[in-house]
């Protein structure tokens, strides 16, 4: 009987990892390599040059991916339709860590905001990031909730759902992270248009967004550190010490790659570390002068992939709460590239929100494999 067993777990186990969907499977695994070594080129030099272990950076990063990679695994082992049973403890994880992460003496403050939750050894978590995960299936829970695919959301539906998403989005807005929070609601506003809601809503929130914005500016709710990065995106002269020096020499690290780049550590804007943040949020800039425009573009290539891939699952499920988490996450990691490879190249304001898959960071990296296995957990279930 334990052999049997032995012999049935192995087999689950083989045809579980057998039918996850392949391109999707080797698109984000050539990101993750891609990411490592750019994360390696981005800190290596600088931590020789200092006497110190050059791959530090690299060995935390490859620990992240596996970490990473078990979560990922472990979240396409339940059918994600059980999930659902689950969704208000998973929310209210979520909120549970952005409240802590505000609370004095637990919550660390880096760049302005305080968004982090420290723990003994360097190790640092933010829950941001995760809460991403508890929204989106929060969302898709109170949308999906009536059973007849064709029965389309009611107004008190997308009430619901906005009020799910308000309590962790007004949190993370205490921190300050408008980064976040954009990328959030740009995930919301598309799962609301996919679910068959009314359109006027998605029409309401759009004009919403953009009245809010104003208003906080106007209202003195953003930082200053977050209008000099506005300003610096209009007029990279008007801040040239801080956010405009870090625009201009993003921009001049990309543009000296050429075609083919300078080679793989081999950079001398990424060496002499002239872009702050390099190794997180600027790591675009490490590709663009070492890759050149055919190493960028191959990155392009590989998120062109995932989304695609990930599209074409979500268009293939007949059960709407899958479709609406595949959505969402889709929406979230299509945007937030957006908006990282954007602000390096001057076409959208800067913001901290690293490149998926690529930049350094234990929560982003964890978040990003939990939505890839939410993805691979209803491919394998629609098939």
């Amino acid at each position: 009987m334990t052999i049997y067993n032995q012999h049935s777990r192995r087999d689950k186990f083989r045809e579980n990892f057998v039918g996850f969907d392949r391109l999707l499977t080797l698109s984000v695994a050539a990101l993750l390599v891609m990411g490592t070594l750019l994360v390696y080129a981005a800190t290596k030099s600088w931590f020789e040059a200092q006497g110190l272990d050059p791959q530090y950076y690299l060995k935390r990063h490859v620990i992240n991916i596996l970490i990473g990679g078990l979560l990922a695994y472990g979240t396409t082992l339940i059918d994600y339709r059980l999930l659902r049973a689950y969704t208000p403890i998973v929310w209210g994880l979520a909120v549970f860590g952005l409240v802590v992460v505000l609370i004095p003496g637990l919550g660390s403050e880096i760049n302005g905001a305080k968004a982090w939750i420290s723990f003994p050894g360097g190790f640092q978590i933010q829950p941001a990031e995760l809460a991403k995960i508890g929204i989106i299936v929060g969302i898709s829970m109170i949308l999906a909730e009536k059973r007849d695919i064709d029965a389309n959301p009611t107004d008190q539906d997308v009430l619901k759902a906005l009020a799910i998403a308000a309590i962790p989005v007004a949190l993370i807005l205490l921190q300050p992270d408008l980064g976040t929070v954009v990328i959030i609601s740009a995930a919301i506003v598309v799962m609301i248009g996919t679910s068959g809601a009314p359109t006027r809503w998605v029409v309401g929130l759009l004009l919403l967004a953009v009245m809010g914005g104003f208003t906080a500016v106007k209202m003195g709710v953003v930082s200053e550190y977050q209008i000099a990065r506005l300003q610096s995106f209009v007029d990279p002269s008007a801040d040239p010490q801080a956010t405009g020096y870090q625009l201009r020499q993003s921009r001049i690290t990309i543009g000296s790659g050429g075609i083919t780049g300078k080679g793989l550590f081999n950079g001398p804007q990424t060496n002499g570390r002239f872009v702050p943040e390099q190794h997180t949020d600027f790591i675009f800039t490490v590709a663009g002068e070492e890759l050149g425009f055919l190493g960028s573009g191959f990155i392009l290539l590989c998120f062109g992939l995932l989304f695609y891939r990930s599209f074409t699952i979500a268009r293939r499920t007949n059960d709407l709460f899958g479709r609406l988490v595949c959505v969402g996450v889709i929406a979230w990691l299509a945007f937030q590239t957006f908006e990282n490879i954007g602000m390096t190249m001057g076409m959208v304001p800067m913001t901290g929100v690293p490149l998926p898959f690529i930049s350094y960071g234990g929560s982003s990296m964890f978040a990003n494999l939990i939505g890839l296995g939410l993805i691979q957990n209803v491919h394998l279930r629609t098939r």
